[in-house]
């Protein structure tokens, strides 16, 4: 999973530059193969622990490859990644202003909660009202 999102994450930082968010999501839903999320110690893991163990691995891959990787660019590699394994998130974007100053910033959600915010982070933005689509065989 980490070579994954290390191949994933400059892909999508490109698109995003040369052909916006919503081609880049497209592009991401149409690259989707179900796979399994994999096997630890001889059993399947659980969707909360694929969920788990995919941010991890993406927030590796943008701390020690691509060091120039956003919110958005690691939230897009995640919610890829997932749906590639059947697990149903979401991609969800907020904003804020601050001291004059408009900050927006991206997560992904499995079952209501955020898995790449271990901090809570995105409790300080609000969310818009869309969300984006979910990460299953729902969506073509």
């Amino acid at each position: 999973m980490f070579f994954r999102a290390v191949v994933l994450l400059p892909v999508i930082s490109i698109s995003l530059r040369l052909r916006g968010f919503r081609a880049t999501q497209n592009f991401l839903l149409g690259y989707r193969k179900q796979l399994h999320c994999g096997l630890v110690a001889d059993r399947p893991l659980s969707e909360s622990e694929c969920c788990r163990l995919t941010a991890l691995m993406v927030n590796a891959a943008a701390r020690n490859v691509w060091h120039r990787a956003t919110c958005l660019e690691k939230s897009l590699a995640i919610w890829s990644l997932l749906g590639r394994r059947g697990v149903a998130s979401q991609l969800r974007i907020g904003a804020r202003h601050i001291s004059g100053k408009f900050e927006a910033h991206a997560w992904v959600e499995h079952a209501g909660v955020a898995i790449n915010e271990p901090e809570n982070l995105h409790r300080h933005y609000a969310t818009f009202d869309t969300t984006f689509p979910v990460a299953t065989s729902e969506v073509q």
